[in-house]
């Protein structure tokens, strides 16, 4: 199964603070271990909201909503997609995961969806068309 895991912004994130050289050394050696393990798919760190915008969708209406956001616990500061066994093995990991602050914080974990979910919804030709688009997504990396 596929897990992302989110990690919550903070204030000092959504301030712009960039992590310590400590802690970056600490996550490498995380990802690394992620990496070899064969759970790593994918992770980055994101900029604080400021940098970002939002689209509210209403009906056929589109709004951009310039950032910064004001709920920081509604917040992201960054994710990883994890290939795993289990729920129960992604949330081991997740214990593992350095602390950055060295106080409170939060990570998520939320099951991916996958092809099997959808049941008879996703018709033959459905899952060709997602088969052939994950292809394709793959190979622009």
């Amino acid at each position: 199964m596929r897990v992302m895991a989110l990690i919550k912004a903070t204030e000092e994130s959504e301030a712009g603070a960039m992590p310590s050289q400590e802690l970056l050394t600490q996550m490498g050696h995380f990802n690394e271990e992620l990496v070899k393990a064969g759970v790593m798919l994918a992770g980055e760190g994101l900029h604080p909201s400021s940098k970002g915008v939002r689209i509210a969708f209403s009906g056929s209406e589109r709004k951009v909503i310039d950032g910064p956001f004001a709920e920081t616990k509604e917040l992201l500061a960054g994710y990883w997609i994890w290939q795993v066994k289990s729920l129960e093995e992604a949330i081991e990991w997740a214990k593992r995961i350095p602390n950055p602050t060295g106080e409170s914080g939060i990570v998520e974990l939320r099951p991916v969806f996958e092809s099997d979910d959808f049941g008879e919804a996703l018709t033959p030709e459905l899952r060709e068309q997602e088969d052939r688009l994950r292809a394709q997504a793959e190979a622009n990396r």
